[in-house]
């Protein structure tokens, strides 16, 4: 099968309200390719979606109208790496115009291949016009509301940067797994490899190769796939040995699994998830990975307050807009909008208050999202602490080589500013023992 066809039908299934990552490891397990086509359909697959409302509006410039969903999906790809790829032009408009001649005919062949060299007239023109006019929400394919959230939270000097960042092709980025292994022996295994690290916070570590994933030492547990803004928000709970820890909105067990490991094995952490199909994900894991302590329980986190039992260090990971990690999953960015951030603002602020009921006095707990919008994170922190007088923030552990802004309370976003971790919200909650 040819690469772009099976690109097309990748973009295809995320327009049908896929999600990329699932579509594109499912594909990938299903078909007999290399490693280099791998990479080749994996660039141009989010290339698209990272760029889909760009692309569609240079569509829109060079015809009138698509019908045919394929052609459009053609028209997208060969515009991408006309745009956005080191490509030969004339081979990209080629390969177009006679993937189009065998799907359908000579004829739409031709208007495929006329389009693409308008385009390619009026490309530099077009982009130009987009960057004077400061019409980020289709240069960048950015939502205009969420362009405003953008602008209110980072100012207007910063907005470009904002935007760029959550643009950026993500890196691969693994923790390593101190139950089974040490980073000494990783990293020989990595100079071993030919792998070059990019980034190291704490046991995690951005690589530049995918090939890890299909290693000996990531299928037995050695490794394990974590962003180092998740691994920062489990750390600052400060798990201790025979701890009772509650881990919330716990799958796929990442977090969990730093959790356990902190405490080396010993104690218990009850990692909740409202899915039945998610608790069989983290069972998998910490078998994976050889942790013996997490016991995982489908249950809704508002109603956590109701299990009868009260915690050492509660982590609640609740479930956000996912604005943070938009590097890895582009299409967050068409599938949400403005009302979904406020329900989730409520459903936010209803499960860490449940969470704080069953806190014991002076116990700890991390409130963190992976997104960054104002209103699920500082703004929900405010309203917690307002109303919660028993409780206090404590000072975060932040290495120094990652980047972010601390905001009024003492929570910590890793934002625009930090260039390889996804972005992220983490803040630590003390609750005061009684006098």
């Amino acid at each position: 099968m040819n690469v772009k066809q099976v690109a097309i039908n990748l973009i295809t299934q995320v327009d049908k309200g896929g999600y990329s990552n699932i579509v594109l490891n499912e594909t990938f397990k299903a078909l007999d390719i290399n490693s280099k086509e791998k990479a080749f359909i994996t660039e141009i697959f989010y290339g698209v979606i990272r760029n889909k409302e760009f692309l569609d509006y240079m569509i829109s410039k060079i015809t009138k109208e698509i019908k045919k969903e394929w052609l459009r999906n053609i028209l997208r790809l060969s515009i991408y790496q006309i745009t956005f790829m080191n490509s030969d032009n004339k081979g990209v408009v080629w390969e177009a115009t006679e993937l189009t001649k065998k799907k359908y005919s000579l004829p739409i062949s031709k208007f495929i291949n006329g389009s693409l060299r308008n385009y390619i007239r009026i490309k530099d023109e077009e982009i130009q016009k987009l960057e004077e006019e400061k019409k980020y929400e289709l240069l960048y394919s950015v939502p205009k509301w969420f362009c405003e959230v953008l602008l209110k939270q980072y100012g207007e000097e910063n907005l470009k940067k904002a935007i760029i960042s959550l643009k950026k092709v993500p890196y691969l980025s693994v923790r390593v797994n101190k139950l089974k292994y040490s980073e000494e022996e990783f990293e020989e295994f990595l100079v071993k490899n030919n792998i070059q690290i990019i980034k190291k916070v704490g046991t995690v570590y951005y690589i530049n190769s995918g090939f890890i994933i299909n290693s000996e030492e990531f299928k037995t547990g050695k490794i394990i796939a974590q962003d180092g803004s998740s691994y920062l928000a489990a750390l600052n709970l400060n798990a201790n040995i025979n701890d009772l820890v509650l881990d919330i909105c716990a799958a796929p067990g990442g977090k969990t699994a730093v959790i356990a490991e902190t405490m080396e094995n010993k104690g218990e952490v009850i990692a909740i998830d409202i899915h039945q199909h998610k608790i069989k994900l983290i069972e998998n894991n910490m078998q994976k990975l050889g942790i013996t302590i997490v016991k995982p329980i489908v249950m809704d986190a508002r109603n956590v307050n109701k299990q009868g039992r009260k915690f050492d260090k509660i982590l609640a990971d609740v479930p956000c807009s996912g604005y943070g990690v938009i590097r890895k999953k582009p299409e967050i960015l068409y599938s949400k909008n403005r009302e979904n951030v406020e329900e989730l603002a409520n459903l936010q602020l209803e499960i860490l208050n449940s969470a704080a009921d069953i806190l014991k006095e002076n116990g700890e707990m991390i409130y963190s999202t992976c997104t960054i919008t104002y209103e699920e994170n500082t703004r929900n922190i405010e309203k917690f602490l307002n109303e919660r007088k028993d409780f206090k923030v404590e000072k975060l552990f932040v290495p120094e080589n990652v980047e972010g802004d601390y905001d009024k309370f003492g929570g910590f976003s890793i934002n625009y500013k930090e260039e390889v971790m996804d972005n992220f919200y983490i803040i630590k909650l003390r609750k005061e023992g009684k006098c």
